[in-house]
């Protein structure tokens, strides 16, 4: 049988308001700050509510709560906010707890650094300073409004890097990201490999069409000792940038 509860109702509204009094003491106790990602924390403090009035205890709503009765519930380790291994690993060695409510302050300042990059890449309001160029770099993907972004960057002198295409040649020379600096195709990669001689402190941007051949080229190359290798994630197809083609 499925538990429908009514977010609108008195009693959900009612316990939502003890949970956001209970996590604001979390915070307070442990000297963690939320995350700035506001949909993020309304939604786990409505999971924790929902948790509440369903199993009378503010289990994580971020996994599957295990048992039919309390008891059982209790025996079977479920993750009671705030959890252990939130207060003993995650938070202590990452920053944040496994749902992000719960952040170091350092960690909560990036997060809010981040999210402001990932504003002006997506709008386009104005150009990336190098501190939002560098904060983006240490992504492992990127979508198409991050690297058209960091591309007009690189022509402002405020980030380098080389921007590689891992395509065949008859791809390339039919449609290729302007400003696209090496062509190593896969089916030729180690000895196109050449062209990055000397390179592995270069960072590196990778595509393809669709994002999966470049991602296997970027495990490539990072296990070679390539220190910075970005993906550009779902490829060509959806970059909506400036294209060229010919040779």
């Amino acid at each position: 049988m499925i538990t429908k509860i009514d977010m609108n109702s008195p009693e959900f509204m009612a316990e939502l308001e003890k949970t956001e009094a209970f996590t604001d003491k979390v915070c307070a106790q442990f000297g963690f700050a939320y995350t700035p990602l506001d949909d993020v924390k309304e939604s786990i403090q409505q999971g924790l509510t929902r948790n509440k009035l369903i199993y009378g205890k503010r289990y994580c709503p971020c996994f599957m709560v295990i048992g039919a009765t309390k008891e059982e519930q209790i025996k079977a380790g479920n993750r009671l906010c705030p959890c252990t291994p939130a207060l003993t690993e995650e938070i202590p060695n990452e920053g944040k707890c496994h749902c992000t409510i719960f952040c170091t302050p350092e960690h909560a300042k990036e997060l809010a650094q981040e999210e402001n990059v990932e504003e002006v890449a997506h709008t386009h309001a104005r150009g990336l300073s190098q501190e939002e160029c560098a904060l983006l770099m240490k992504k492992e993907q990127l979508d198409g409004d991050e690297l058209e972004a960091l591309l007009e960057a690189r022509g402002q002198g405020s980030v380098n890097f080389l921007l590689v295409d891992t395509r065949e040649w008859m791809e390339w020379v039919g449609n290729r990201i302007k400003g696209t600096d090496v062509l190593i195709p896969t089916t030729s990669f180690h000895n196109a490999l050449s062209q990055l001689n000397g390179k592995e402190e270069t960072p590196l941007i990778l595509y393809c069409y669709s994002g999966s051949r470049s991602a296997y080229c970027q495990r490539i190359l990072k296990h070679m000792g390539f220190k910075t290798v970005l993906n550009l994630e779902y490829g060509i197809m959806a970059f909506y940038g400036e294209c060229e083609s010919g040779e």
